[in-house]
């Protein structure tokens, strides 16, 4: 008897069915147009970009549109590369220009199918920005998609690193930007820290479409991107602290694998302080628990996490004296990313690396909250669906999962499990060697750095060639992936298994062709591909009969999804292939969710050494398992969110207030406000509504007034007037601020120029916002560090930090008020004297610059003099064309005239005193 849920799935379909089928008709329009768009030249094609764009800036829908759109694009695809968009690939399309998520299996063309979308929105002329996961990516995709857009009259531009900010803003004003998640991230950042409007790089965020949106918006997001600032070095206390940690044993910490925590037992606070004594880091007398050690506790709790949690060739390896991170979903290097409150630092001590001092936060968002920004988003993967909850929940976007162009004909076997991990590479080896015999080519996929190593170790041992990519060879990604298909090629991949680049049966001939002509530039490039594409035709009949790719997988990957992301590099296109797990009960997913119990249960079934359990009831257990780890990530991620939305919601109001602040020509009235802000509150705070006038505490209001303004006024006699009340002294103090206000301004623009104070009060407004937003960083994430202990009061402390930093943020405000008041009201005008000394001082410098040119180019000549003497001894005539420099002794040199200094080496001190050596010093050649 078939369930009501599965009849109704097998009468009327699934949800996902429904939804694809509802873009069936988009497909026919395009498909109707394909004709009347073919037939046109390569001008009038071009044209179609002028005909859409004035239909959309008359008013019409960019949906009205999309039929014919698509088509132009489907029809220059085909002329610039070759490539014709399959009907599947033009619901992919479709998809993502409604805002969601198109989830295509490997090898159906993603990158292709973003163009069609990416085109019709850019019609705008709003700008559409493509997000990929590398550079090299983003890089490839610019320039080969590129092609599509520039045939048809648009411009496409990439960000990548190491480009300055011009560059920078010409590829933005670009239709099309192409660029990593992480450049996107930091050019907002580093807008919202400039002076001035025309200096940003962005202009807006009106769409966008992410290529592997999971690993962005999911992997990634619960790490903030962060612009920072060094604080004080304190590598001698981490160096001390290292030293402690080896010295403790089990019963002194717990280590959480779950939750990635470490905590000290009690046993181990008294061992740790007893040992912060000994060495003199802690002061005698002060107790673990004093508050003056919440440094010392903290540093010990780093320590301790960077020893236990983090392994290295796992989370992180050394390479050039650095310790680089490892992305655990992709198993890349994450170059230039550190980890925060001083753990990047406690795992550099521990491996003796050069310690890098710890930064402050000068600005910071996660990519939930960037993305977020977009009017719309839509994304791209092969893998979203078992994250639908997530990603419909934070981004609002829903999954749809489009069908495949030819039915997957991959094998998916169960998996096995194995009592220990010796057994299972044992298995892992044979299978290998048994799958290389028969020409089949293989791709394994590790968790780890170290697992790929072990593993291809035990494959020289039985002389298997094979390729290794992790994140040591990270450079060679994309070739190494190009080969996998080859027959009877043997490839080891940690996490990443070649994500953007297609893992083709027989080879990849796109990837051959570039390399031979690097290689071969005087080849002729159509009979060179005639050549690679016979001989690949070849070895994929060959990877065919032996029954296409077989991914290997070594353990299974906490998410389902990342082992979907490397069984799904088999079988694209309909090819054949196949796909098996091995496990053993010593992986960590199986460990960490009780694999005691199995282990005795396989014991008492008389399970023998090399044998494997194999059944579709494990397959779903783990799977359970993993289900209960993603839930729990993101209940993390969740939480997450809720707490950095508080920061978000700030973030937004004071960069949106600088860009107010930046976009003003006039700031006049806002800092007036400011200051009259400012001494209502002083007068409120120190003559009280309804209070005695022997209650009014005049004498400090007076000197609040000087501090804050500069003004020295009589609030004392006007208290003591007869009649006077709160609302007359502060009208008095009111008009004598706006009074010297308005003096200031005209003495300063007398003297520096017309409009001078309004370009002092916008630049000190921006200094002093960015400066009480930076102090407000670290109020809220010491805040964040504590709040959770707020729970053992009984409250909760999302609560409790929403109306902290409320409290915060409204502290911030007030603060930034009496700052402008007080720093604006510092200012004045130059005396005569100091401005006849300014100029003294310009004249001066200017004089020294003149003198150093001179000499510079009387060095030059004596160079070239040198030389020509040089030439003349070598080519046997003793005449000289200048005089030889003469040898001055070093006390006839005077330091201030570089004539009297005669020959000087080039090693020798400089004479003039600085302290360098003469080449480095005058001796440089201008």
């Amino acid at each position: 008897m078939l369930g009501l849920k599965t009849l109704g799935k097998k009468l009327f379909g699934t949800v996902n069915d429904r939804k694809v089928k509802g873009y069936q008709k988009t497909v026919e329009a395009v498909n109707a147009l394909e004709g009347q768009i073919s037939a046109l030249s390569d001008d009038a094609l071009r044209g179609q970009t002028d005909k859409l764009r004035a239909r959309i800036e008359a008013g019409e829908s960019l949906d009205a549109v999309l039929p014919e759109a698509f088509a132009t694009v489907r029809e220059a695809a085909r002329r610039t590369l070759g490539m014709r968009p399959f009907d599947v690939q033009i619901i992919g399309g479709a998809v993502l220009h409604g805002g969601n998520i198109s989830e295509m299996k490997t090898g159906e063309g993603k990158t292709l199918v973003a163009t069609m979308p990416v085109y019709l929105n850019a019609l705008t002329g709003k700008g559409v920005h493509v997000v990929t996961v590398n550079d090299y990516l983003a890089r490839r995709d610019a320039d080969w998609m590129g092609k599509i857009y520039t045939f048809l009259g648009l411009t496409v531009g990439v960000i990548v690193p190491g480009i300055d900010d011009d560059a920078r803003r010409a590829a933005y004003a670009c239709d099309i930007t192409y660029g990593t998640n992480n450049e996107y991230g930091f050019d907002y950042l580093r807008d919202n820290n400039k002076y001035q409007l025309e200096d940003m790089v962005q202009r807006g965020h009106h769409f966008a479409i992410v290529d592997e949106v999971d690993s962005i918006l999911i992997d990634e997001a619960r790490t903030p991107l962060i612009i920072s600032g060094p604080a004080e070095d304190q590598t001698e206390l981490y160096l001390a602290i290292d030293k402690i940690i080896p010295r403790l044993d089990e019963s002194h910490y717990e280590v959480d694998e779950k939750q990635r925590s470490t905590t000290l037992t009690e046993e181990g606070n008294e061992a740790v302080e007893q040992l912060l004594l000994e060495d003199g880091i802690l002061p005698e007398g002060q107790s673990l628990y004093d508050p003056a050690s919440v440094s010392q506790v903290h540093h010990v709790n780093q320590a301790l996490r960077a020893h236990k949690l983090f392994q290295r060739d796992k989370d992180y390896i050394v390479k050039a004296g650095k310790i680089i991170l490892i992305d655990e979903f992709t198993g890349r290097m994450m170059e230039g990313r550190r980890l925060s409150e001083g753990l990047h630092q406690a795992i550099e001590a521990k491996e003796g690396v050069k310690i890098m001092p710890e930064n402050v936060t000068l600005a910071s968002i996660t990519f939930q909250n960037y993305f977020r920004l977009y009017e719309k988003l839509a994304g791209m993967t092969g893998t979203a669906l078992t994250e639908h909850e997530e990603f419909a929940s934070i981004y609002g976007l829903d999954v749809i999962e489009v069908p495949t162009n030819q039915p997957v004909a991959r094998v998916d076997d169960d998996d096995l499990v194995f009592r220990t991990g010796a057994e299972k590479f044992k298995a892992i080896v044979e299978a290998i060697e048994d799958g290389q015999s028969r020409g089949q080519p293989i791709l394994v996929g590790t968790t780890s750095i170290e697992k790929s190593e072990l593993l291809a170790a035990e494959l020289r041992k039985h002389g298997i060639p094979h390729n290794v990519l992790n994140a040591r060879y990270h450079e060679q990604e994309a070739e190494i992936i190009a080969e996998a298909g080859r027959p009877g090629a043997v490839t080891i991949a940690t996490n990443m298994a070649g994500r953007g680049t297609d893992i083709q049966l027989g080879g990849n001939v796109e990837m051959e062709v570039q390399k031979r002509l690097a290689a071969e530039p005087e080849a002729d490039p159509v009979a060179l591909r005639k050549a690679i594409e016979d001989s690949h035709r070849e070895a994929k009949e060959k990877a065919l009969a032996a029954g296409g790719l077989w991914v290997i997988g070594t353990e299974r990957h906490e998410s389902r999804r990342i082992d979907n992301q490397l069984r799904g590099r088999s079988g694209r296109q309909g090819d054949p292939g196949r796909s098996t797990f091995y496990l053993s009960l010593q992986d960590d997913l199986m460990r960490i969710f009780g694999s005691e119990r199995i282990d005795g249960m396989l014991q008492r079934l008389g399970l023998e050494e090399g044998e494997a359990i194999v059944h579709p009831w494990v397959n779903k257990a783990i799977e359970k398992a993993q289900g209960k780890v993603e839930a729990r990530n993101f209940d993390i991620r969740k939480n997450l969110l809720k707490f950095d939305d508080v920061m978000n919601d700030q973030r937004k109001a004071i960069f949106g207030q600088r860009r107010e602040i930046m976009d003003a020509d006039d700031l006049a009235e806002t800092v007036r406000d400011m200051r009259h802000d400012v001494i209502e509150a002083l007068v409120a705070t120190h003559i009280p509504k309804r209070a005695y006038a022997d209650q009014w505490e005049t004498e400090t209001l007076e000197a609040e007034i000087t501090a804050v303004t500069g003004l020295e006024l009589p609030v004392r006699d006007w208290a003591a007037e007869e009649g006077v009340d709160d609302e007359t002294i502060l009208e008095r103090i009111l008009e004598a601020a706006d009074s010297a206000a308005e003096e200031k301004e005209a003495a300063v623009d007398a003297q520096a120029g017309e409009g001078t104070m309004r370009q002092i009060e916008k630049g000190m407004l921006l200094q002093l916002l960015d400066r009480r937003w930076r102090e407000h960083l670290v109020m809220l994430d010491h805040l964040r560090a504590v709040i959770g202990f707020r729970g053992y009061a009984q409250k909760d402390p999302l609560n409790e930090y929403k109306r902290e930093a409320f409290e915060l943020f409204q502290a911030l405000l007030t603060g930034l008020r009496r700052d402008v008041t007080r720093e604006l009201g510092r200012i004045r005008p130059l005396t005569p004297e100091e401005q006849a000394e300014r100029q003294r001082m310009i004249e001066e410098y200017q004089a020294a610059m003149q003198a150093q040119a001179e000499a510079a180019a009387a060095r030059a000549a004596a160079g070239l003099a040198s030389e020509a003497q040089a030439v003349n001894q070598a080519s046997g005539d003793g005449a000289l064309l200048e005089a030889e420099v003469p040898l001055v002794a070093a006390e006839e040199r005077d330091p201030a005239r570089p004539e009297t200094w005669g020959k000087v080496g080039r090693n020798e001190a400089c004479p003039c005193g600085s302290g360098k050596k003469y080449k480095h010093c005058h001796g440089r050649v201008a």
